[in-house]
């Protein structure tokens, strides 16, 4: 039997192009218009929730904690699909449960990605846990057996070193960054594009460039939307806000010797 997904989401035109996408690769889909609404269906029929956050009503973690809270539903996996993309969003939501965190604007090609990841994880626990069974059952079929909780296992990672210009610095392994010491939440977007100027000082890049080594291809994002993230990532880096230098009629260029 194909996955079936429910996507619960308050903009209608949002549901209507996941529902439409996820069917073209397989996907047996269904769409709510609120947490509330969702709540008068049968969960139980649903393999994965895709589930917006900022709703009237329930909102999605509220929607969340509920799932969590029935055995038939508790291992059900869910992904968060919204436009809170701070840290405390993102570690609440995968606290209460998520087994995933897309932030808006997304690409249809990222969901898809996330989703097939999601499902093809929850299918090897699931493996995973017969196997168990099978096992105990084979060296004692009478005995009452209680699986142990599957972990995902830890893979070591060589750390990436620290990214400094003066007193600003990245860590692209936690994806912090400091200002003078001080630690500075950013969001994905503007890290993204801090990350970008200052692996790339001292050249000019087009506001297209930019685009197109910040965003994912299918994202649609305008000139001014560039602008408006870049005005307000220089006001978060304080001083060193002059270090992303604007050159009329072509573009931006990072430069630390600016004034």
């Amino acid at each position: 039997m194909n996955t079936y997904i429910l996507v619960i989401d308050d903009e209608d035109a949002l549901c209507e192009i996941l529902r439409f996408s996820l069917e073209k690769e397989g996907y047996r889909v269904k769409t709510a218009s609120s947490a509330d609404e969702a709540l008068t269906m049968d969960l139980t029929v649903f393999d994965l929730f895709i589930v917006d956050i900022m709703m009237d009503g329930t909102n999605g973690f509220e929607f969340a904690q509920h799932l969590r809270s029935i055995p038939e539903l508790a291992n059900k996996p869910l992904i968060f699909c919204s436009v809170l993309e701070g840290e405390d969003d993102k570690v609440k939501g995968l606290n209460i449960g998520a087994d995933d965190y897309i932030t808006k604007p997304f690409s249809i090609s990222e969901v898809i990605a996330r989703v097939r990841a999601v499902m093809r994880r929850t299918m090897v626990q699931k493996q995973q846990l017969a196997t168990e069974f099978a096992k105990a059952a084979a060296l004692n079929p009478m005995a009452q057996y209680i699986p142990t909780p599957i972990t995902k296992p830890i893979v070591a990672l060589d750390l990436e070193p620290l990214i400094k210009v003066n007193g600003l610095s990245l860590d692209p392994n936690t994806k912090g960054c400091q200002v003078d010491g001080r630690h500075m939440r950013l969001t994905r977007t503007e890290y993204g594009l801090l990350l970008f100027f200052m692996t790339h000082r001292h050249r000019v890049y087009t506001r297209d460039e930019i685009i197109r080594n910040v965003w994912d291809d299918d994202v649609v994002i305008s000139e001014r939307t560039i602008d408006t993230n870049i005005t307000r990532l220089r006001k978060r880096l304080g001083p060193y806000g002059k270090y992303i230098c604007t050159r009329s009629g072509f573009g931006y260029v990072f430069d630390e010797g600016s004034r």
